[in-house]
């Protein structure tokens, strides 16, 4: 198996769908920035052993919440979170963590944007 192979089959694993939808809005603009989101992400990192679907979740969202500029993706991880088996409590307990290491309004967006996930929900 691939690597693209290998990363697309973990991508559906993660996010059904939705990861093909990002792929497919960068066909047209930067298809080969498709590509190395599929493998390096998905095919090496997300593949390895050694942690867990749910906790490479929680520590996705917990640094895209820290982060602070990445709402759109958040919000796919938060709704990959729950896909692979995260409670509710615990992406939000993931972010209102980040208040301490990121500040309030890190904190205060994530929590935002996991409400607007969990309603879609």
């Amino acid at each position: 198996m691939t690597r693209y192979e290998r990363g697309m089959k973990k991508l559906e694993e993660i996010d059904g769908q939705a990861g093909q939808a990002v792929v497919d809005g960068l066909r047209d603009i930067a298809p080969d920035f498709a590509h190395y989101l599929i493998e390096f992400p998905f095919g090496d990192i997300y593949s390895r052993p050694g942690l867990d679907l749910e906790s490479r979740e929680i520590a996705t969202i917990a640094a895209l919440t820290a982060m602070g500029t990445a709402a759109p993706q958040l919000k796919v991880h938060i709704a990959a979170g729950l896909n692979v088996g995260l409670t509710r409590e615990q992406i939000t307990e993931t972010i209102m963590q980040m208040a301490v290491y990121a500040g309030f309004p890190a904190a205060l967006n994530g929590l935002f944007a996991a409400r607007e996930v969990f309603a879609a929900h």
